[in-house]
């Protein structure tokens, strides 16, 4: 079977999900750096793959993808592997269901509002904004209230199967983003099933092999 290539940047929490995807399916691929913050980028080549000009997309023989959730299904569905989807159709609702959350709420709330403006800000010498901070603080604590209420005492996110699913795929990039900010560290350790999978999560190989340049 032909090998796929994503492109995207190390440093993006989405560009990671789909990276951990693949390598939890264990799936042998190519990644191509694209940093789309650099001068004169997206370039022409780029935007024939990915219209919009952002990360991450992937090339799979003749066919190309962009969007990350379409990636990875696309990922777990293709290929050998794991099973990162649960089987039961009330399972893969929830499934979605988290991984809609995550994108709709949390992401913006934890990695842009929270960890933007206390680490990525102070490091390039700007001011934080602290209304910013302190009103994500709120919403992200709502994310994680929920997201821990699915768990019913598993050690995944939505509370079945023996291995992580996509939705704890999706979400490991934005909590360790969190995480390194001390507000955000400070609202996972008073859920303690979201702190301890979040150590659980850390500590897989995947996640260890797509280390993040601005937080690992």
């Amino acid at each position: 079977m032909t090998m796929p290539t994503l492109y995207g940047a190390s440093y993006s929490v989405y560009t990671r999900i789909a990276r951990l995807a693949l390598i939890e399916k264990g799936v042998d691929h190519a990644f191509e750096e694209i940093d789309i913050f650099a001068p004169g980028s997206p370039a022409p080549s780029y935007l024939e793959l990915h219209p919009f000009g952002r990360i991450p997309a992937m090339r799979h023989g003749g066919f190309s993808l962009f969007e990350t959730q379409a990636i990875c299904r696309y990922v777990d569905e293709a290929f050998p592997g794991p099973a990162l989807q649960p089987s039961s159709a009330q399972e893969r609702a929830r499934m979605a269901q988290i991984i809609g959350i995550l994108d709709a709420y949390a992401y913006r709330a934890m990695v842009w509002d929270i960890f933007v403006e206390r680490v990525r800000k102070p490091a390039r010498g700007e001011a934080q904004d602290e209304a910013k901070i302190a009103a994500a603080a709120g919403l992200a604590g709502r994310c994680l209230r929920v997201l821990a209420g699915y768990m019913g005492g598993s050690p995944w996110l939505i509370g079945a199967g023996d291995h992580p699913s996509l939705a704890d795929l999706h979400a490991a990039p934005m909590l360790t983003h969190l995480a390194a900010a001390p507000e955000g560290a400070a609202l996972i350790a008073r859920h303690a099933p979201i702190a301890a999978w979040l150590e659980r999560m850390k500590a897989r190989a995947s996640m260890r092999a797509t280390r993040s340049p601005l937080i690992d």
